[in-house]
């Protein structure tokens, strides 16, 4: 199994919305995707509360049955679909894929 966790610090304004609001729409936008994409376990999108100047904004946690599963999920459309509005949103993004 492949673990694949993002972070993401977000801009105060973009997309025409607040850090607030684009940080839940993140979190709708991939959460949307459990279920369509083929070898994709589990997805959840975690939004910090704490707001400390260590913290992200945003965080992605999802499961894949294995690498391949990771490159097609990347490549996906519905995933590539989502990709432009994260990436106005964002300030930094760090990532980690692991297996276990």
């Amino acid at each position: 199994m492949i673990k694949h966790i993002v972070f993401w610090k977000l801009k105060d304004e973009a997309n025409g919305l607040s850090k607030v609001e684009n940080a839940n729409a993140i979190k709708q936008k991939l959460e949307s995707l459990k279920g369509k994409i083929e070898g994709l376990i589990n997805i959840e999108v975690g939004i910090d509360f704490l707001h400390s100047a260590e913290s992200a904004d945003v965080v992605l946690y999802s499961e894949f049955e294995s690498k391949e599963a990771l490159t097609f999920y990347a490549n996906h459309p519905l995933h590539q679909e989502i990709m432009p509005f994260i990436a106005e949103a964002r300030n930094e993004r760090r990532v980690v894929d692991y297996e276990v």
